[in-house]
């Protein structure tokens, strides 16, 4: 089972008891501005699991390494959303409001960033924001992606910006 440290955080496979913390993520509506019930985020964790088992990746759960609270979750999911980009491998994360402001959400990123590159052998790596989600794209400027199209999410009618990063810009890339 796949389990990343960082100085911070632990990146981990997901669990039943992440479900309830995850809902409560995710029902905060100052979360969700840019993207469920309880029912729903089961769902999604099955969803992400199921990735994990077929692709050999997936969504971490993020817990905070000192206390063992879980914070949100963070990596990779195929963007099958938006055909324009695929194929591709997309990162994505959301914590918990009272997880933001602490680089936590850029340090679980970079970590996924590191496994996708150097443990599964990615070859590109993107992330599709929200035009006007300025934290998410300072995030993905962090982990040196770079902005290469705007388009609109055909499931919701939104303008987006897709980032990437190759695996050769990863591997040049001063860490």
């Amino acid at each position: 089972m796949v389990t990343l440290e960082t100085p911070r955080l632990t990146l981990r496979r997901w669990r039943e008891e992440d479900v309830a913390p995850m809902a409560a993520i995710n029902a905060d509506p100052e979360v969700m501005r840019w993207i469920r019930d309880e029912q729903q985020t089961r769902g999604g964790i099955r969803s992400w699991e199921s990735e994990w088992e077929s692709q050999g990746f997936g969504l971490f759960a993020v817990e905070i390494r000192s206390t063992g609270e879980f914070a949100g979750f963070t990596g990779f999911s195929v963007p099958d959303y938006l055909p324009e980009v695929l194929p591709a491998v997309e990162i994505g994360w959301r914590l918990g409001r009272s997880h933001w402001g602490q680089g936590l959400a850029t340090e679980a990123a970079a970590a996924a960033v590191r496994f996708g590159f150097e443990e599964r052998g990615l070859e590109r790596i993107v992330s599709i924001t929200q035009v006007g989600n300025d934290v998410s794209e300072r995030i993905t400027a962090k982990l040196g992606m770079h902005p290469v199209r705007e388009t609109v999410n055909p499931t919701g009618g939104r303008r987006v910006r897709v980032f990437e990063l190759s695996s050769d810009q990863y591997a040049t890339t001063p860490r």
